[in-house]
């Protein structure tokens, strides 16, 4: 009986502690192609477990949208070389992300190309940047 109800215990725990991990690296609430966007930086948050960048986009009658750009944590970044004076508040980026299924202004980012023309792999695969980019 104790057996049973150890291994029943021990059950639970592993489950409580699998899937939050499990459902935190979810990629299910983005689209599976990229899109292209451009726009003015207006924050940057190099943090752990997830960096944020969010730009200031016009839309398609040009007025401004913020948009939340998710992207690997600092950690992984800065392995690729971006620290905190990459891109800053008013520089101009280009980004290919996957957009949020939702169609709310967010994406998971892919690449981003900084204001210097450099483009850097924001989703931590190290992958080369594409060609027609």
């Amino acid at each position: 009986m104790r057996f049973t109800t150890g291994l029943g215990l021990l059950t639970i725990c592993a489950i409580a502690f699998v899937l939050p991990a499990w459902a935190h690296h979810s990629h299910g609430n983005y689209a599976d192609t990229f899109m292209d966007i451009a726009g003015v930086v207006k924050e940057v948050h190099l943090v752990v477990p997830h960096s944020w960048v969010y730009l200031e986009v016009k839309d398609q009658k040009g007025e401004p949208e913020i948009w939340a750009l998710e992207a690997t944590g600092r950690t992984g970044l800065e392995r690729i070389g971006v620290t905190a004076g990459y891109i800053k508040p008013g520089d101009n980026v280009k980004a290919r992300c996957h957009h949020l299924r939702d169609g709310s202004n967010g994406c998971l980012l892919g690449f981003l190309k900084g204001p210097d023309g450099s483009v850097k792999d924001w989703d931590g695969n190290n992958a080369p940047a594409p060609s027609d980019f």
